[in-house]
């Protein structure tokens, strides 16, 4: 578990029978609970670090793809409210009990959630405010990783031309987005924020980092959308 500011961490982990690897954020709120973005099941020694963080107490759902370790952390700590963008609600409410959409998550100065316009609800953009400035955590609508060797690693990265990064794949085209116009202009208007340190995606390098280099990553994702 890596901390990238004094509220915000950052967790990596393997995918099941490949080579890729995805990304769980953890936001301390106001209040010090725990926000964790895109739930990455750990080991003992890990998961007590978590704790050690703070309460775990809200789970957020990304998009229908980031499903796979929700119920786990559900069952092991039961007191978690679930929230998902308002298209992937209905997948995420197969795997574990959503209590709300991100536009319902309760008002904190920490973390708010932006709309991506691009993809027709089905993700968001989570704004954490830190310290340091603010990072934009988004999931699969944009990538960035490098090209993998392996069979199933080189035909998601070359096939879905998914790497290298940052960029929109071309498997994200596919299935989320509805509106290419629409989300460049999302990635300019992130761009834009003054104080922006960090975008941080699910797949799968630490992260895009340092506000004179975030326009640059923005653009080169936004030719690609």
């Amino acid at each position: 578990m890596l901390q990238l500011a004094d509220n915000l961490w950052w967790v990596r982990g393997a995918i099941p029978g490949m080579s890729l690897k995805r990304v769980m954020t953890v936001v301390r709120l106001s209040d010090g609970k725990l926000l964790i973005h895109s739930a990455i099941a750990m080991g003992p020694e890990a998961q007590a670090e978590l704790e050690k963080l703070g309460e775990p107490s809200y789970l957020i759902v990304p998009n229908p793809g980031h499903r796979l370790d929700a119920a786990a952390y559900k069952q092991r700590y039961p007191q978690l409210r679930v929230f998902a963008p308002r298209g992937a609600r209905e997948k995420a409410a197969q795997v574990v009990t959503v209590d709300g959409t991100d536009d319902e998550f309760p008002a904190d100065d920490t973390v708010r959630f932006s709309s991506l316009h691009g993809v027709a609800d089905v993700e968001d953009a989570m704004i954490v405010t830190s310290s340091d400035g603010i990072s934009v955590v988004l999931c699969d609508s944009m990538f960035n990783m490098d090209r993998k060797k392996d069979v199933l690693g080189f035909l998601f990265t070359t096939l879905f031309a998914s790497a290298p990064g940052p960029r929109v794949s071309r498997l994200a085209k596919l299935v989320y987005v509805k509106d290419k116009a629409a989300l460049r202009g999302d990635f300019a208007r992130y761009a834009e924020i003054a104080d922006l340190q960090r975008v941080i995606v699910a797949h799968e390098k630490r992260h895009i980092w340092q506000a004179r280099n975030v326009r640059a990553a923005a653009e080169r994702a936004a030719v690609n959308a």
